[in-house]
């Protein structure tokens, strides 16, 4: 018998997954706080409101109904109707019931949709800078992220960036309007741009549309509405942004045949569905809270304008974001690195933020500060900034 010790392996798919930076900086707040210090949470993405009292009322009443069997995994026929009216009529898309699965968060919508397409080595076109995640679950299906500068493109053309970023494995553009951290919103005229780019080149997309509801300058528009995009688009939605329900977990997504089908599969075989009390508290959501969503957004617009503001007063040029609920100014004329400049933020000043390289190489010299706070967070924070720039 052999006394060496055994030789252990990860499956080679976890080769090119991390985890986020975004949790590291957490730790390091935990531990200042831990030791009596006052922290500016910029690092954060959460709505800044509470979950909506009807939204919790629909979740314990489901619960004192013994709603809490096993539900189809892919969601409760009320959700089901309740999300198809949604799209149909706010985002246009042609859906039909069966078009329609509820995910847990948005999230997962973009692993089953991801997990659907892609086959190994397939290679996707994606707008940088992105959100974190999706580059990791890109690779977990086996495909290759090809980084398109946002910036550049909507200078320069998005066509010839497009262009200029197409391969022969190209099969996935991935499009998430309004953009986090950037808070770029696609315009109609350049989400046409992107859908002739798409249909000339037999693509699919997967749409981002997690922060939909919060668009402050011009309007979102799901790519999928477009003619001859519906049947070409994965659209992927959350309940997080837009009801404040980030730790409910819940999402949901559209699709036509044959994605669908495989995304169904990747959600069965995952998590077997989403928590039944869970979906119907978010029927209510879908169904009662639109003027939630209507009394939040001033308030957001409110500390945008206040935080933009304050981080152009002192230096840090930073354009005012159309949608979400992140400024994404330039330290290009403190620093060139955002890892060093944010860990000096955090030393000096107590003012936790997101390097913008964690968001991609695009995103070097930008730091990603979160809105979604109090006034007096916001206000206490440019303070202190002011101290120590």
């Amino acid at each position: 018998m052999s006394t060496a010790a055994p030789t252990f392996r990860l499956a080679d798919r976890f080769s090119n997954v991390g985890f986020s930076e975004i949790v590291v900086i957490r730790n390091k707040i935990l531990a200042m706080k831990a030791r009596g210090l006052q922290v500016y949470q910029f690092e954060g993405g959460e709505p800044f409101a509470p979950t909506p009292q009807v939204i919790k009322d629909a979740c314990t009443k489901a619960l004192a109904e013994n709603k809490t069997r096993y539900a189809p995994s892919s969601g409760i026929p009320e959700l089901i109707e309740a999300l198809t009216q949604k799209v149909r009529t706010r985002n246009r898309l042609p859906a039909e019931q069966a078009h329609i699965i509820v995910t847990v968060g948005g999230m997962q919508g973009l692993f089953a949709a991801f997990q659907a397409l892609l086959n190994p080595s397939d290679d996707v076109l994606v707008f940088s800078p992105y959100w974190t995640p999706t580059i990791d679950l890109i690779a977990m299906s086996g495909g290759r992220s090809i980084l398109v500068d946002t910036f550049k493109a909507r200078s320069e053309g998005l066509k010839v960036s497009l262009e200029a970023a197409l391969t022969a494995r190209t099969r996935v553009i991935l499009l998430a309007s309004p953009q986090n951290p950037t808070g770029v919103v696609w315009t109609p005229s350049e989400m046409a741009e992107i859908a002739d780019f798409v249909c000339s080149h037999n693509l699919i997309v997967v749409s981002d549309e997690a922060y939909e509801d919060l668009v402050y300058e011009g309007q979102h528009v799901s790519i999928g509405s477009l003619p001859q995009m519906y049947e070409r688009t994965i659209s992927c939605f959350t309940f997080s942004k837009s009801y404040s329900m980030t730790g409910w977990r819940i999402g949901y997504a559209v699709a036509a045949e044959p994605f669908i089908t495989g995304m169904k599969q990747a959600v069965l075989y995952s998590t077997n569905g989403v928590s039944t009390p869970t979906q119907h508290a978010a029927v209510k959501a879908i169904t009662s809270c639109d003027d939630f969503i209507r009394e939040n957004l001033p308030e957001y617009r409110r500390r945008r304008d206040l935080l933009v503001n304050g981080l152009n007063s002192l230096g840090l040029d930073c354009e005012l974001p159309a949608g979400a609920f992140y400024a994404f100014p330039s330290i290009a004329k403190y620093s060139s690195d955002s890892r060093e400049f944010a860990a000096y933020l955090l030393e000096k000043a107590s003012i936790a933020t997101v390097p913008g390289v964690v968001f991609g190489p695009q995103g070097e010299a930008h730091l990603r500060f979160s809105y979604s706070v109090s006034i007096e967070t916001i206000e206490r924070g440019l303070e202190a900034l002011s101290k120590v720039l």
